[in-house]
């Protein structure tokens, strides 16, 4: 079978969690590198603080990068803003904060995108409404993702305009049972009016695969790939996005 190669140009480079190979995830910094390293978009994380704020951070907890071991649903908006979620990457970051949704929705260039991971339920989507709202983005520029097939189903139904990709991972062995072949995946994610697929980088990943996605009418993310090598298979096979820690290194080695 013959496949057509697009230009690598013609994929959408996504910084994951901002720029976070050189700049603490989920942070305005990180976010603020990744638009100067020339990413088409941003990708980030999604969380609940006890008292109804969307928090932009990836973990349940606020150990990992902001060094005090909590629940991001037991501390307020305030208690989180208090943290420092920069020095576990360096000095030179440290005060960095945990944002708000909202204020990483004000960074977004004309032109360019900020996809959404929701790691919550759909409990969070009436918030999120409402930062949709106030942020005065176009829905083109907000697109969301979710592990979650409840999640993204009950968001595209709520959220007509904006793009909404299922994510979904395979494990190394196939054989293990209870994973979804790719015309499973397909089906799943047709049923829900979604717009497209974003899996995990990997052997199972061809051409065939991406030409079955995209001619069924979906568009075709993989993440995360720090690898030009990988990248260049990836944007020769017509894949529609990559997501990538290192928006720059990748879009210079893809040429």
């Amino acid at each position: 079978m013959k496949i057509s190669s697009p230009k690598s140009c013609d994929v959408e480079i996504i910084a994951h969690r901002g720029a976070s190979y050189d700049a603490p995830e989920n942070t305005a910094a990180s976010f603020n590198l990744g638009w100067r390293q020339n990413a088409d978009a941003c990708e980030l994380d999604i969380n609940f603080s006890g008292d109804g704020q969307i928090v932009v951070i990836h973990d349940h907890t606020t150990g990992r990068t902001a060094g005090y071991d909590k629940k991001v649903s037991e501390q307020t908006f305030c208690g989180l803003r208090k943290l420092d979620a920069g020095s576990w990457k360096g000095p030179q970051w440290k005060g960095e904060k945990i944002p708000s949704l909202g204020e990483v929705l004000e960074t977004i260039p004309d032109g360019k995108r900020i996809l959404i991971e929701i790691k919550t339920g759909p409990e969070i989507l009436t918030e999120l409404e409402r930062v949709f709202k106030v942020s005065g983005k176009k829905p083109q520029q907000m697109p969301i993702i979710s592990f979650s097939y409840e999640v993204v189903k009950r968001a595209k139904d709520k959220f007509p305009e904006h793009e909404v990709y299922f994510l979904y991972g395979w494990k190394d062995v196939k054989d293990e049972g209870g994973q979804l072949s790719i015309d499973e995946l397909i089906d799943i994610v047709k049923s829900a009016g979604l717009d497209g697929v974003d899996v995990n980088y990997g052997p199972w990943i061809d051409a065939v695969m991406v030409k079955k996605v995209r001619d069924a009418g979906l568009k075709f993310y993989v993440w995360t790939v720090d690898d030009p090598v990988a990248a260049k298979k990836l944007a020769s096979y017509g894949a529609d996005g990559i997501t990538t820690n290192r928006p720059q290194w990748i879009r210079e080695e893809l040429g």
